[in-house]
């Protein structure tokens, strides 16, 4: 990773100007860095270096401590133009939040300084062959006085970018002298650390350059305070899980944007109008017309639900939540943003879908690429599955049944 020097940003006005205008530059070479899988190395300096990969990093330390909502708009704006770009620094921000919440002092003031300073955090999270995404295999144990890791992990995203590796694991074997009791723990590596090792060997039909590769970890050894157990987070009313939701659905509802967007410029430079219309531009077809009136209908739709959500996001991590108490308050972020998960799902699939249905044949000209929206969408909708968002909602509808606590709702 090339070290920057990163600007410090200190409003949400600010943050979304940035954003805007890093994504009006980013949006021009989308389709071709997709094309090539060319890694976005210099625009993801250009992120670091405008200052908004830390605006969640707390006042105390130096930061904006910018709410939930602001960075979902950030994510958002960033994913209209690029979703590659706006899905890779995702788990840099879910993991400065388990800093917030469950790391010491110590951690919080190292970490935050180096993000503050342009550093990247990526995830070293799933891995594959397990009975469910939720068994973890890869272990960390005591050896002489300090830890060992060993294990494998998939779909680390952003790692080929990052200078810090947040890395799950599981304590199962903790001896008299570690301190710690057993349970799942976040390590923090630096990726140069010895015995772990990042493959570039991502190949998703979509998100084709979020370095979503390989990393692994062959008798690594940390410290004790590199350390962070992540129950304290994950399993407590905090608003962990609905705020790593938000910024999910934001990227789709970005995607979906950027995929309209697309489909209202090639009909009105391209597409020619179907002869039984009767009208001599495509952008006057009446059927069209209609079609783009629901597109258009389910991206807005996708949007202003995020923002409910995100509001009800800052509510429950922020201390916003007008004397409701934080169970409750919880549990209504993960239900609004298991809300607009599924609209944001619905409208990134439908509209990168009907991108061709608007534009006609030539709009499936492979040197275009414009099927890149659908592949995106595809592929970034697949990360937990909108039937068990319903599920929740209808569940709390039906029987007052609070949504559970485990880090993915």
């Amino acid at each position: 990773m090339t070290a920057v020097s990163a600007d410090r940003l200190e409003s949400a006005a600010q943050a979304r100007s940035i954003a805007t205008q890093l994504a009006a530059d980013f949006a021009s070479g989308a389709a071709a860095r997709d094309r090539d899988r060319e890694l976005p190395h210099q625009e993801i300096d250009r992120l670091a270096a405008s200052g908004l990969l830390a605006v969640t990093v707390p006042s105390p330390y130096g930061g904006a401590d910018l709410p939930p909502s602001a960075v979902a708009e950030v994510v958002r704006i960033l994913a209209a133009a690029d979703p590659n770009i706006a899905q890779i620094p995702h788990s840099h921000f879910v993991y400065l939040n388990l800093l917030r919440l469950a790391g010491s002092e110590a951690q919080r003031r190292r970490y935050f300084a180096r993000v503050l300073d342009g550093g990247r955090i990526a995830n070293a999270q799933s891995e594959r062959g397990s009975a469910t995404v939720a068994d973890i295999a890869t272990t960390v144990r005591p050896t002489a006085g300090r830890f060992r890791i060993d294990g494998v992990k998939y779909y680390c995203t952003g790692s080929l970018f990052a200078d810090v590796l947040a890395v799950l694991t599981r304590l199962e074997d903790p001896d008299t002298h570690s301190g710690l009791p057993a349970g799942e723990y976040i390590a923090f590596l630096p990726v140069d650390t010895p015995g772990v090792r990042i493959i570039d060997d991502w190949n998703g039909l979509g998100q084709r350059t979020t370095g979503s590769g390989t990393v692994s970890f062959e008798g690594v050894v940390v410290e004790r305070d590199q350390l962070i157990a992540r129950s304290a987070a994950v399993h407590a009313p905090t608003g962990y899980g609905a705020f790593a939701q938000l910024l999910h659905a934001a990227i789709d509802a970005g995607i979906a944007r950027g995929a309209l967007t697309a489909a209202t410029e090639f009909v009105r430079t391209f597409s020619r109008p179907w002869f039984e219309a009767g009208v001599t531009r495509a952008v006057d077809d009446p059927l069209l017309i209609q079609r783009f009136g629901e597109l258009s209908v389910a991206v807005a739709a996708a949007e202003a639900t995020l923002a409910a959500a995100g509001a009800a996001v800052d509510a429950a991590t922020h201390g916003l939540s007008g004397g409701v108490d934080a169970p409750e308050s919880a549990a209504q972020a993960s239900l609004a943003v298991a809300t607009v998960k599924v609209l944001a799902d619905r409208a990134a699939n439908e509209v990168s879908a009907a991108l061709f249905e608007v534009g006609g044949t030539r709009s499936a000209a492979a040197d275009l690429n414009l099927h890149h929206y659908w592949r995106n969408a595809r592929t970034h909708t697949l990360h937990d599955p909108i039937r068990w968002k319903y599920q929740h909602i209808g569940r709390a509808l039906l029987h007052d049944t609070p949504p559970p606590l485990h880090g993915v709702i």
